[in-house]
């Protein structure tokens, strides 16, 4: 018979925790949604208690390994009765828990008047400093029990969180590990957050009228998890194969790193080859498309850029020339198309597609002007940032070659100085060739699931 309990360390001080607020986490794989999961568990015979799990999104609670395919591994040992189509379970004795999202701050509206004695945050980063405050306020319980909020976190050093837990973290970012599960107390006055070592402190400074709330932060890295470490041994290499800020946000559980010039691309990360070796496998040219020359009005406008990348077999690259234009519509588009004769049929070209219509009309014109070529436009929401980190992981680690040629420094010089430069063209067809002839956003997506 499987025995549902907390592993020893920061995930049993989690669930032991008596604190009102406790947040766990600050890094990938510890075991953060197991742990949220398992919390409200034990009151499952409590028939006048109940909770509820939020995400961002609905479909990141039904997102493959997500929370609702989680919580079927665990619910029903005790007994619990799914209904996936209300995202909710039921217990035998009366306990039910539900699962939510909050993409909209508005969203915290339709809980309006609802009496919760448990809400867990699952990612809390990703909701805002309003929701989390004004589900606070549904925090109540009639149960016996008493009520408390849960949530789990990676780093992001942009969150309103990273500010909220800053007494837990170090000048260097890191959790402070003699902090970790201190309990400490607050209360808003004129949406400032006070804070204290008590809550006398708080009711003789403030009033006793206040009423002060429990915090803590329990923090915790992939290898506190020794059950997942012994399951998928594999887990630490997708970490380490992470770019440099990610790898330092979701293995090392940093708080500060941010991406800064020379953060997520070095000149020195690139082998320089002087010919380009025969065997490569796939081949595509990436355009970045702009049609404005330099003029009084700008003196500096974006640059048109088409980069080709050829990938090989043993999971290598090489970046095999660079063309670049600032000229009109007319002149970039004979560019274009010289280009791709010159390439051969070979070389699949492609583009992104801008938003709103005026973006279609040109995705039409695009691959309409290259008829006959393997051609084709794509469309993406992600930042370009976001957009950059697969590519920056493999760079780091050597697998993307340059050829020697006369573009090569202002390759480098805009790499290197990304995301803080004044141009990001190259990077754009860098990261656009890059993620579409290695499927590069896989990894990254699944660790911040997870």
């Amino acid at each position: 018979m499987k025995v549902l309990k907390p592993q020893e360390g920061p995930q049993s001080d989690f669930i032991s925790s008596p604190a009102d607020i406790a947040i766990y986490g600050g890094a990938a794989g510890a075991g953060k949604s197991f742990a949220l999961l398992l919390d409200p568990l034990r009151h499952h015979k409590n028939p006048n208690f109940g909770g509820i799990i939020f995400r961002k999104t609905s479909v990141q609670v039904r997102n493959e390994g997500g929370l609702w395919d989680e919580s079927m591994q665990i619910y029903p040992l005790i007994g619990g009765h799914p209904r996936e189509f209300q995202l909710r379970w039921s217990f035998p004795n009366g306990m039910s828990m539900g699962f939510g999202h909050l993409e909209y701050d508005k969203d915290v509206f339709n809980y309006q008047g609802a009496q919760i004695p448990w809400i867990g945050f699952d990612e809390l980063t990703h909701f805002s400093e309003y929701q989390f405050f004004y589900m606070l306020s549904r925090n109540r319980s009639t149960s016996g029990v008493r009520p408390r909020i849960r949530g789990t976190c990676n780093p992001d050093p942009d969150s309103w969180l990273r500010k909220f837990i800053d007494w837990w973290i170090g000048p260097d970012g890191f959790p402070i590990k003699e902090k970790s599960g201190k309990i400490r107390y607050f209360i808003r006055q004129n949406d400032s957050i006070i804070w204290a070592d008590t809550p006398q402190e708080l009711c003789e400074r403030y009033g006793s009228e206040n009423q002060p709330k429990s915090v803590t932060f329990i923090s915790a890295k992939l290898q506190n998890n020794k059950i997942l470490m012994e399951k998928d041994p594999a887990y630490l290499g997708n970490l380490l194969a992470l770019s440099r800020v990610e790898r330092m946000r979701l293995l090392d559980g940093n708080w500060n790193i941010r991406p800064s010039a020379g953060m997520l691309f070095r000149r020195e990360w690139f082998p320089i080859v002087d010919q380009i070796p025969p065997g490569w496998i796939q081949a595509i040219r990436f355009w970045d498309r702009a049609a404005t020359k330099p003029h009084e009005g700008n003196r500096d406008p974006d640059w048109t850029r088409g980069l080709k990348l050829l990938k090989y077999p043993d999971q290598t690259y090489i970046i095999a020339d660079l063309r670049s234009m600032r000229d009109t519509p007319g002149q970039v588009e004979q560019l274009i198309r010289a280009v791709a004769a010159h390439d051969s049929y070979a070389v699949k070209v492609m583009s992104q597609q801008d938003p709103g219509s005026a973006g279609v009309a040109e995705a039409e014109h695009f691959i309409k002007m290259l008829s006959g070529y393997d051609v084709h436009v794509m469309t993406t929401s992600k930042d370009k940032m976001t957009r950059a980190k697969p590519v920056s992981a493999q760079c780091e680690a050597g697998n993307l070659k340059v050829l020697r040629a006369n573009w090569n420094d202002e390759f480098f010089n805009e790499l290197e100085n990304f995301p803080e430069g004044a141009h990001d063209d190259i990077v754009d067809v860098l990261s656009g060739s890059f993620n579409e002839i290695s499927g590069g956003f896989s990894i990254l997506d699944a660790l911040w699931r997870g």
